[in-house]
């Protein structure tokens, strides 16, 4: 691995790949009746807290964003009804007996809801720029090149429509990962929404510079409005060694500390992974 003291490498810019989801916890109950076995019970409840999950995420949605300047309503049920639904936690299961439905089980889920692409999407110079829609976070280089020579150095630009938590992660051409913010000089990674920060700037102790080795590498960007799980670091002076792979650092970066307040459901949150595809060259 190259040192770390700071941080080199270039950047051809291409798309910002995105993904824009809910994370919620749902719950889902089932009774077990006079054919179903203990088994069978607890994998219905937990389709019904799945089903659930994608109901509440839907609503959650259409009450956070302004529907009629962003898709038809019918278009986000539609992309909410064929949501990939993914199991990040089982939080909590037990056996229960309800008085009308006899034995049953009870779980409670923290499920990504992930809808597919709606068709009525607005632009994406629309979203980063309104509130209202849904978190959208941009990563883009100073000057918008697409190709950097060795020696140059560069910034990078962060952008989101409303208050988010940020996590940025430098994948090499090894594979290993840095993760330049948060940072151990600049700890805070809450920004506000529709202001550029800079990457670096501040109290930044690293720079961006292109050196060997070189070849593909990228930029991974996972935002929310919740705090973001933790992940395994190493302290490499002005930055941080990331000590899981890259899926497991998005994982556990979707493991976000959601607070439950007056011991009511916490509240769902919105969560933005962008991709910065990068390129060195001599």
């Amino acid at each position: 691995m190259r040192k770390l003291l700071f941080v080199y490498f270039t950047i051809a810019v291409a798309a910002l790949f995105a993904a824009q989801s809910v994370i919620i916890e749902a719950e889902g109950v089932a009774s077990m009746g006079d054919t179903k076995s203990r088994k069978e019970t607890i994998d219905e409840a937990k389709a019904n807290a799945k089903r659930n999950a994608t109901e509440n995420a839907s609503t959650f949605i259409t009450s956070e964003t302004t529907i009629n300047d962003y898709v038809m309503e019918k278009d986000l049920v539609e992309a909410f009804s064929q949501a990939v639904i993914k199991v990040l936690a089982e939080i909590k299961g037990e056996w229960i007996n309800d008085e009308k439905s006899g034995e049953s089980y009870k779980v409670t889920l923290k499920v990504e809801v992930t809808p597919k692409e709606m068709t009525a999407k607005p632009a994406k110079s629309e979203m980063i720029d309104s509130p209202s829609a849904p978190l959208t976070v941009n990563l883009w280089t100073d000057k918008n090149q697409t190709e950097f020579k060795a020696g140059e150095k560069i910034d990078l630009m962060l952008k989101g429509n409303k208050p988010f938590f940020a996590r940025v992660v430098y994948v090499q051409n090894d594979g290993s990962l840095v993760q330049i913010l948060p940072n151990p000089f600049r700890k805070d990674n809450y920004f506000n929404g529709g202001t550029v920060y800079t990457l670096p700037s501040g109290k930044d102790q690293y720079e961006l510079s292109v050196q060997a080795p070189f070849g593909d590498e990228k930029i991974m960007v996972y935002a929310s409005t919740a705090e973001l799980g933790d992940i395994k670091l190493e302290n490499a002076e002005a930055v941080y060694v990331v000590n899981d792979n890259l899926e497991d650092t998005g994982v556990k970066s979707r493991g976000i500390k959601v607070q439950k307040k007056d011991g009511k459901s916490s509240k769902p949150a919105e969560f933005f992974e962008g991709v910065l595809k990068i390129k060195t060259t001599k």
